[in-house]
């Protein structure tokens, strides 16, 4: 099989059937075997229904239903985890994206070996200040935090080699920064092409602006997974083992300062009246619980906990 296209959605009924007639015509048009995963993340339309209606009448279309609304990045764990096609490509339900795109996307991830073929839309359609003005400053952070340089994490429309979807765990709302799991995970060759964007032609957005305080967030997150997430004892440990010197030292000068008085003749003059008393004291014991922090850091590594914290009412 060609192509495994995956499209979570929300509450998208109005736009369901014309999205897969685009999809299929420019599927035949082009050659390309396909199926389609829609992704049900909690609907509370008719979104679910159409689906099952859309699968009677064609095989290629497959659906999963959550229980209720889990987010974006574990409805694209669920498809990943069941796509055939030898490139996998993600796109939102909204009718924003355009299907129309497929073939060339498909084409460089094929002929031109890329990993990743992330979308980049140029020219957006929303509102300036509460999505675009946001979405640039985000952008910029991402690349310089990162180190991917792409234009337009946040683009639904992306292109994978069947190897990257299999080997990346998507979690909590990690799904814009895939590119950036898929390079940590070895796969570098990763590129983007401007796509067509247009104005949501039904139904209203599923994400404010505080997708991008979350998003800043997950930087953070992905930050440190990315540098100490297989060793955390790296961190945690050798700040902790700092700090535990530190203060071990600074409590060792008072004790040596208090002999060498006692020594002198002087008397009256109390360890604990000193504050660095209670600073070393303070440092050694934040030095030895991030110390355990590491060691328990490591041992949960070690249990390889799964992500994967949704449920799914049913598949089709």
């Amino acid at each position: 099989m060609n192509l495994s296209i995956v499209i979570p959605l929300l509450n998208e009924e109005a736009s369901l059937e014309e999205l897969f007639s685009r999809i299929d015509n420019v599927c035949k048009s082009n050659n390309l075997s396909y199926e389609i995963w829609f992704v049900d993340d909690g609907s509370t339309d008719l979104s679910w229904s159409i689906i099952e209606n859309l699968k009677v009448q064609h095989p290629q279309i497959h659906g999963i239903k959550f229980s209720k609304n889990y987010g974006k990045s574990q409805a694209l764990h669920a498809a990943f985890s069941r796509t055939n096609g030898d490139v996998v490509i993600t796109m939102d339900a909204d009718l924003q994206d355009f299907p129309e795109e497929i073939p060339e996307l498909y084409n460089m991830v094929v002929q031109d070996n890329y990993d990743i073929v992330s979308g980049w839309k140029k020219k957006r359609f929303d509102n300036v200040m509460t999505k675009n003005v946001p979405s640039k400053l985000f952008n910029a952070a991402a690349r310089k935090v990162s180190g991917v340089y792409l234009h337009d994490f946040n683009c639904g429309l992306k292109a994978y080699k069947k190897q990257v979807v299999k080997s990346i765990d998507v979690y909590g709302d990690m799904h814009r920064y895939i590119p950036v799991l898929a390079a940590n995970a070895g796969f570098r060759r990763i590129t983007e092409k401007e796509v067509q964007h247009q104005a949501r032609p039904y139904g209203t957005s599923k994400f404010g602006t505080e997708r991008f305080i979350r998003g800043f967030l997950d930087l953070i997150t992905l930050w440190f997974v990315s540098r100490f997430g297989g060793r955390p004892m790296h961190f945690f440990g050798a700040v902790g083992t700092l700090m535990f010197i530190v203060g071990f030292l600074s409590a060792l000068w008072l004790g040596i300062s208090k002999l060498i008085d006692v020594a002198k003749g002087i008397y009256g003059h109390l360890i604990t009246n000193n504050p660095w008393f209670f600073i070393a004291l303070t440092m050694m014991i934040m030095g030895t619980l991030l110390f355990i922090a590491g060691f328990l850091g490591e041992m949960i590594i070690r249990t390889n906990r799964e992500h994967k914290n949704y449920n799914i009412d049913e598949v089709i």
